[in-house]
C-alpha cells in the first residue's frame, strides 16, 4: 500500500503545510550513529613500496610489468596504535594519532603477457586535532576509511613494485546516541 495515493491521513508521509506543531503528539526515541567530528586528507604521494603476498596465478613468469593499484573493495581499512590526548586548554578536543592501513590489490603482467594480482597493504599515520566528547555511558570510537588508487609504478625485487599514488583517509569520531524527536504517531 501507498502512503502517497488515495491517503487522506494528516499523518501520512509528505510536505507539511499549516501550524508544525498542531498534530504533534509524541516523542519517540531513535537510536543511531552520530558523527561527532570528521577530517579527509588526500595527498599523492611518490616512493610507496608494495610488497606482494597471494600472488594469482601463483609463480608468475618473472620480471611483472606494472598495472595498476587499487584499494580492496570489501576490505575496510584498520585502525591501530589509536592515542588521544586530550587538549588542556580546550577540553572537548584532542589530538588523536593514528595508524590507517589500507588493504591493497595490485595488477600486473608477468613476462608470459599474463595478468595476475598480488594483495599488498599500505600503513599511513595522521595525526590531527579532532572534537572528541567527554567520556560518558556512551563509548565514543574513532573510524577511518581508507582510498588508493595508482596507474604509475615500476617493479624493483622480485614480487615487489615502487608506485605513486592518491591516498584519501577520512577519520571519524563516532558514537551510538539516543535521539529525542516529537513525532505525529503512525501514518
Amino acid at each position: 500500500m501507498s502512503f502517497y495515493i488515495n491517503n487522506t491521513n494528516q499523518n501520512r508521509p509528505g510536505p507539511l503545510s499549516g501550524n508544525f506543531g498542531n498534530g504533534l503528539c509524541e516523542k519517540v526515541l531513535i537510536e543511531t550513529t552520530k558523527v561527532f567530528d570528521a577530517c579527509i586528507s588526500q595527498s599523492t604521494e611518490t616512493g610507496i613500496v608494495l610488497a606482494l603476498t597471494d600472488l594469482t596465478p601463483a609463480d608468475p613468469t618473472l620480471p611483472l610489468t606494472y598495472v595498476s593499484a587499487e584499494n580492496t573493495v570489501g576490505e575496510p581499512a584498520t585502525v591501530s596504535n589509536l592515542v588521544v590526548e586530550r587538549l588542556e586548554n580546550a577540553p572537548n578536543y584532542a589530538n588523536v594519532t593514528l595508524d590507517i592501513t589500507i588493504p591493497v590489490t595490485v595488477t600486473y603482467r608477468d613476462a608470459n603477457n599474463v595478468l595476475g594480482q598480488g594483495r599488498s597493504t599500505i600503513t599511513v599515520s595522521k595525526s590531527v586535532i579532532l572534537f572528541v566528547p567527554q567520556p560518558s555511558a556512551t563509548p565514543i570510537n574513532v573510524t577511518a576509511q581508507g582510498l588508493f588508487n595508482s596507474r604509475i609504478g615500476t617493479y624493483t625485487a622480485e614480487n615487489t613494485f615502487t608506485v605513486t599514488g592518491c591516498i584519501q583517509i577520512v577519520i571519524k569520531v563516532v558514537g551510538i546516541v539516543d535521539i529525542l524527536v516529537p513525532s505525529y504517531g503512525y501514518p
